[in-house]
Formats: structure tokens, C-alpha cells, sequence
């Protein structure tokens, strides 16, 4: 559990997480912050230790992740620079451990609405009141890259009706129900998918063009963060995510090793 402010390093079954844990105060509340992709963006996606965050903040005592992370847009309407609050995932990803209950037991946690439905109503109240534009809801298709898509699949995952696509959001969502942690994902805006074909843009200026679109999304996201953090609410004991393993245990407690039981024991809290 976190003692006080300053930056935590936090080992678990998992290994280490992508790097130290900066704990302080922001708003209302005490706040951990991780990043994902480690210090100097270090970590490609599939090389993230999704199994070690979560279960590291989960540890600290966190019990609601407000999320952000890049994102490429497959619908014209939504707007590079702009942000989104996801409620939906197709996960695409087969590189990364996407549970933590292998080697413990049968575990089958209820995923059919992925995000905390109480926090992303907080995230949408938030933003109406700081006057930031935001789509309220969208389908985040999680490839596994870190190649970006070829337009064919681009084309087929808005067949899918995606609206997003990015490469960090699976497994993580799914661990932290595991956790029995409440998640919010704001996806910020990039770009255009290569759906929509890039005509005119030679390599040095679309980089640019896609830093100044993430610039002003994480900007935008930064605001809709800390306007949550003002507000009252973001923690809920009797969230239906704070007892996502009530039910979702389905081995013989007595063909549960001590062992297991004693090391994912914080998941269970």
C-alpha cells in the first residue's frame, strides 16, 4: 500500500513493471501515475509488462485507472486531435499474457462491457462541465503491431465497426477487471487510419503532423483527467468492478495451491 508521495518500485509475480510508480496528490485524491511504455517511451507495445502494471498498482492500492493512450481514427467524424472515451474492444493482440490466473486455477471474469460504465459516466459529466469536446463512446480495435496496418485491414476493421485502432489498451483492460479494478480508457486522437489514404504527406511531414495532433489530444486529455480528479466519486466500493471475482472462480479452492493463493492474494482484495 502506498505510505506517501514519491516513486515506488513494486515487485510482483509478474516480474517488474515498466517502470517506478510516481505516487502523489492531485485533485481530491492520492494518484499513482505509470507509464506504460517505460522511461523514454523504452517499451514497444507488445513488449509491455501489462501483467506486472496491474497487478504492481493494484499492490499500491489503486482502485480506479484512468487511462489515456494514442490512437489512429477509422471514422471521418472523429477528428484528429480529438478525444474519446471508449467503451468497446476487439482485442487483435496473441504476443502477451492476457490473465493472471494461469497456473492458479480456472478464473472467468465477465467482460462483456469492458470499461467501468459508473467512471466513463463520470469521464462524460467531466468533460461537459470543462467544456472539452469528446466522443462519448467508440470501439477500440487493440492490434498487436508495432507494424501499423496494412489498408486492407484497416478497411476490414471498420467493416467491423471499429473506431479506433491502437496496440495498448488489450490486455491491460482485461487484467484490471481481473484486478477487480475500475478502468477508463481516454483514447487520444493521432490521426487518420490508413483507411482514408495519406495523399501529399511525405514521411517527415506527417510526423509532424500526427505530434501536433497528440500534442493537442493529451493536452485535452490532461484537462478531462484532472477535471475528474476535482470531482467526487471516482471511488466506489460497491462498483460492480470491485467484485468482478466473486463469481469467476471456478476451481476447487482445495486444488488451489497455498502458495498461489497467498501470492495473488491482493488480487482478491
Amino acid at each position: 500500500m502506498m505510505d506517501g508521495a514519491g516513486a515506488y518500485q513494486v515487485m510482483t509475480p509478474f516480474g517488474s513493471p515498466s517502470g517506478p510508480i510516481m505516487v502523489g496528490r492531485l485533485g481530491r485524491y492520492q494518484v499513482a501515475f505509470l507509464n506504460r511504455h517505460g522511461p523514454g517511451h523504452r517499451l514497444n507495445p507488445s513488449s509491455i509488462p501489462y501483467a506486472a502494471n496491474i497487478f504492481a498498482l493494484k499492490k499500491l492500492g489503486v482502485r480506479t485507472i484512468l487511462a489515456t493512450g494514442a490512437v489512429g481514427s477509422l471514422r471521418a467524424r472523429i477528428r484528429p486531435g480529438e478525444l474519446v472515451i471508449v467503451d468497446q474492444f476487439i482485442d487483435k493482440t496473441y504476443r502477451r499474457v492476457g490473465t493472471f490466473f494461469d497456473g492458479y486455477g480456472a478464473v472467468h471474469c465477465e467482460m462483456a462491457d469492458p470499461v467501468c460504465a459508473r467512471v466513463r459516466g463520470l469521464a462524460i459529466q467531466a468533460a461537459k462541465r470543462a467544456r472539452i469536446k469528446t466522443h462519448t463512446r467508440g470501439t477500440y480495435v487493440c492490434m498487436e503491431g508495432p507494424q501499423f496496418s496494412t489498408r486492407a485491414e484497416s478497411l476490414m476493421h471498420r467493416s467491423w465497426a471499429g473506431d479506433l485502432i491502437g496496440m495498448t489498451a488489450m490486455p491491460e483492460a482485461r487484467l484490471a477487471r481481473e484486478a477487480q479494478i475500475c478502468y477508463c480508457l481516454i483514447g487520444l486522437v493521432s490521426d487518420y487510419d490508413c483507411w482514408q489514404g495519406r495523399t501529399g504527406q511525405n514521411g517527415q511531414r506527417l510526423l509532424e503532423y500526427i505530434k501536433a495532433n497528440i500534442q493537442t489530444s493529451s493536452q485535452r486529455g490532461q484537462a478531462l483527467v484532472q477535471a475528474m480528479l476535482d470531482q467526487a466519486g471516482l471511488l466506489d466500493q460497491q462498483c460492480p468492478c470491485r467484485h468482478s471475482l466473486e463469481l469467476a472462480v471456478w476451481t476447487d479452492r482445495d486444488q488451489i495451491s497455498p502458495s498461489k493463493r497467498r501470492a495473488y492474494r491482493v488480487l482478491f482484495l
